[in-house]
């Protein structure tokens, strides 16, 4: 079955959840490489970042204003994507996205961000953005964003514990 991209309910948040941790432990152990030396990481998610990750999907799905969907197959919940409009600037967000690790690399990240773009169009944006990082882990994720068009704008963000 080709999977089909639905309005997120509220039965989905453990499905959607549970893929978010899946998805982000390489993001994390990569965050983790660069950033743990400095102290900075273990300040950053002091009980764990899967208990951090967890809130901030939870928070995310739950936020007013905030719209979300997910990807189905036969098997469940296989991605989601999480969108923010803002009318005064024209410019839709992609603010969360993520694909369960066993259905990566099948168009999933793909067929969830073109929707994304559809729907910002449909909603009167005239602009669209997506942040994520420059380490490693972070790789797959700027390959769909630049294969769905986006222009990445390089920024430097600093940390220092104190």
């Amino acid at each position: 079955m080709r999977p089909i991209v639905r309005p997120f309910v509220a039965d989905d948040l453990e499905a959607v959840t549970a893929l978010s941790v899946r998805a982000w432990a390489p993001v994390f152990a990569s965050l983790e490489e660069v950033l743990g030396e400095s102290g900075v990481y273990a300040e950053m998610y002091p009980d764990g970042w899967r208990v951090e990750q967890e809130r901030a999907v939870r928070t995310t799905c739950r936020a007013d204003g905030t719209h979300v969907w997910v990807a189905e197959l036969d098997s469940g919940v296989a991605g989601f994507v999480a969108l923010r409009l803002d009318h005064e600037e024209r410019m839709g967000e992609v603010y969360m996205i993520a694909v369960d690790p066993a259905e990566q690399r099948n168009g999933i990240g793909s067929l969830l961000t073109s929707f994304a773009l559809k729907w910002f169009k449909d909603n009167g944006m005239a602009l669209a953005m997506v942040e994520t990082g420059g380490d490693p882990g972070h790789a797959p994720a700027r390959r769909t964003y630049e294969r769905a068009g986006f222009v990445r704008l390089p920024v430097a963000r600093y940390f220092t514990k104190l």
